[in-house]
Parts: structure tokens; sequence; C-alpha cells
């Protein structure tokens, strides 16, 4: 139990399970009926619950505060944003506004749509490639994650392999996805363009589009390859189908430039963004070319809320703001990796140290030797902060992966606060 008290939140607890499955409106916010927690207010790095207990956070919403929160300047641009009204179901100013800063970062966004969440703008990216291709089938990788959706909302099991297989069977996230949606998905390894050549040669002419995180997020923190990349593109045009990058979790600076295909020679066709680009305001977005977008005929792309002023105004603040705070990112990025290998020297427990910028993987294995994924560990060290007021998270299909995701704005002192507290539990892991 932590060793503060969670009185209120407990109470709360028993008062919203009597309306809301779990007591919260999403299954990933319920952490047991005494650990659950209810935010009163947050600030930069760190929120406060409704027993005013104070944690530093570094789950971060899942990525959207990129800016820590409550952030002044953004808030501040939303509440004008307020004042020019609430959904019209027509254009205001900001729009363009929004478009015209992407443009100058995104050479490949020629011309930008909106839509409210990740979700949504992966999806209609998707379906942008399927309309100018005139094709049905995509490309998914291993380990991938685009959202909650039946197109999308996939997995690979890799306990299901069998003999000779190269990629485990997909099976869907969730009860409720249509199975027939999988004779459409062509899934591939990570690294491997032979085996994506195969599918091509075999398929290519049903396929419209490959779908592909820069950096995967779900599922494990893996940075794509950059020849990985630039063969993925090669192979493309050679096929005729359009490269999609979900930059929904990369974008935005969590990668310590504008967006993580800035790491990259290869450029994709397509580009969905989300979570970062409002600071938590709900926006997303995706673009492309001009080619290739212009051309929608009406009724393939719409949205109520999607480029509202609110949130439209929050993403200008964003923009204009986080132009001056790369450096400093890229400074705590740096600074993160030594540690967090710092700690792999000292403790086997750590088998790998991966991501890109602020975008940071720590797998805990039960061996190095073996490899053996130890999701166990990760619960006890996520305990132990949890207990010392860091909330952190999880990722990777094993559950045995750190997700370290500090806002762009969070101070050399909170994170190595942070990551000793986190040497403080492999400590204990280790000597138990």
């Amino acid at each position: 139990m932590p060793k503060r008290s969670l009185k209120k939140s407990n109470q709360h607890f028993k008062r919203a399970v009597k309306s809301i499955p779990l007591g919260v409106a999403s299954n990933f916010r319920y952490w047991g009926e005494e650990r659950t927690i209810y935010v009163k207010k947050g600030k930069g790095a760190r929120f406060w619950d409704i027993d005013d207990n104070e944690y530093i956070d570094y789950r971060m919403g899942y990525g959207p505060a990129i800016l820590g929160y409550a952030d002044d300047r953004v808030d501040a641009a939303a509440r004008e944003g307020m004042e020019v009204g609430g959904v019209f179901a027509l254009a205001t100013e900001l729009e363009a506004v929004v478009a015209e800063r992407i443009r100058k970062m995104v050479p490949a966004a020629e011309l930008v749509r909106y839509s409210i969440t990740g979700t949504e703008a992966v999806i209609s990216a998707l379906r942008l490639a399927r309309g100018y291709t005139g094709k049905d089938s995509y490309i998914v990788v291993e380990g991938g994650y685009h959202g909650l959706h039946d197109a999308t909302l996939w997995q690979a099991a890799v306990e299901k392999m069998g003999p000779g297989d190269r990629v485990p069977p997909l099976v869907p996230y969730s009860e409720g996805v249509p199975q027939l949606v999988k004779q459409l998905i062509h899934c591939v390894p990570l690294n491997d363009a032979d085996f994506l050549e195969d599918v091509l040669r075999k398929n290519g002419d049903q396929i419209a589009a490959f779908l592909i995180e820069p950096v995967q997020g779900e599922g494990g923190y893996y940075p794509a390859p950059p020849r990985f990349l630039s063969e993925i593109r090669a192979l493309a045009d050679e096929h005729g189908i359009l490269v999609i990058y979900d930059e929904v979790q990369t974008g935005f600076g969590r990668t310590a430039e504008w967006f993580a295909t800035d790491h990259f020679d290869a450029k994709p066709d397509i580009m969905a963004f989300g979570k970062g680009i409002a600071n938590g305001f709900p926006l997303s977005a995706y673009g492309s070319s001009k080619e290739i977008i212009d051309n929608w005929p009406p009724g393939s792309h719409g949205t109520t809320y999607g480029g509202n002023p609110v949130a439209a105004a929050a993403s200008v603040a964003v923009i204009d703001t986080m132009a001056g705070l790369l450096s400093h990112a890229r400074e705590l990025s740096a600074h993160a990796f030594s540690r967090f290998n710092e700690l792999a020297d000292r403790y086997e427990t750590i088998g790998d140290v991966r991501g890109l910028g602020l975008m940071i993987g720590v797998e805990f294995v039960e061996d190095r030797e073996s490899r053996s994924p130890d999701a166990k560990a990760f619960q006890h060290i996520a305990a132990h902060a949890f207990d010392n007021e860091l909330i952190i998270i999880e990722c990777g299909p094993d559950g045995n992966v750190l997700r370290f995701i500090p806002p762009l704005i969070t101070t050399m002192d909170e994170l190595d606060w942070a990551i000793d507290l986190i040497g403080e539990g492999l400590d204990s892991w280790e000597s138990r």
C-alpha cells in the first residue's frame, strides 16, 4: 500500500463504481480498488489527487501533455479560442494557421485535414490511401499499434506461432472486432525487407498502403531501423503503394525533433499526427501531398469537432512554444539515456535501453542470457515508484517495458529524482 492516504480516492471509487465500470472511464485508469486515484489538478510535470498527494507524472496521459499540464501559454491561447465560440461546423481562421505551421515543418504535408483522436487521424489516412490507389488491403508491422478501430485493432499473437511461421498470426485486441477485417491485413516483421518484398510480389496489386510507426509505441519502443524505412520507401514506389507514418505518439517534439521522420532520410506519402499537437486539447490531423489529398470527393472526410477554435488556438501555442524547447529536450534525452545505461550496467534485470529522444523504453528481463520478459519486475518497480509518488507505465506485448515519457518542460532535477527512484526499485527487486 502507498505510504500516503488515499482515503478520498477510495471513497470516490465506491461512489463511481456504481455508475461506471471499474469506477473509471477507461479500464487503463483502474489500478485496483485501493490504489485507483482521482486527479484534482495538474501543473507542469506534476499533478495532485483529491487527497492532495503530489506526484511527478512521467506517464503524461499517454503522451498528449508534451509541455506538461496546464501550460500557461497554451491555456491562455485556448481561452482566446473560447472567445471565438464553440463548434460551428464552419471554418475559422485558426484552421489555416495551424495547417500553415505544419506545412512548414513537414514537407510531406502540403495539405492538412483535422480530426479529434489519433485513431481517427490514422483511419482517415488509411482511407485516403485506399481512395487514391483504388486498392483495399494494407500492410502493418508486427508489434505496431494504430488506435482503437476495427481496421487496426489487431496484435501479433507470438504464442500462437507454428513451425516455420515467420510472423505470428493476427488476433484482435478486443471482442467485437469482425474477423473478416483480417482478410485485408498483411503483417510483416520489423526490419525484414525480404519478407516485405515477398508479400508485395504476391499481393502488391491489392495493397494500398504500408502503415508504420517510426518508433513503436505500445509494441515496446522499438525505433524503425533507418535502412528498413529506406527499403520500405523503395519497394512502395516499385509496387505503387503509399507509405503512411503514424506519428501520433512520436510527433510534436517527443523524439526531441519536431517529428520522428526528421531523424530519417526516407519520407512518407501521408503522415498522421495527434497527442502532443495541442497539449491535451482534443485535436489530431493528417497530411499529404496536394496530388494525393486534394481530390477527396464529398463525404470522404468530415468532422464535427476537428479543428475547433479552442484546440486549434492551443495547437498554435504548442508549436510556437516548442521551437524553444527542442534543444532542452535533446539535453534531457542524452542525460536520461546515459543514466539508464548506467543502471543497465549495474542491474541484470535490465535487458535493453532503447528509443528515440524522450521516448525511452527500458526492458526488464529475467536474465540477459535468455532475455525472458519479466513483467513482475516492472510491476514491482512501478509499485515502488507509485508508493513514492512517481507515475510510470509499461508497454510491450509482455508488459515488461517501462515507457519513460517525461514532458519537455521537466527539469534535470526531476529527471534524476525519477531515475534514482527507479534504481531503488531495481535494487530492492534484485536483492529480494
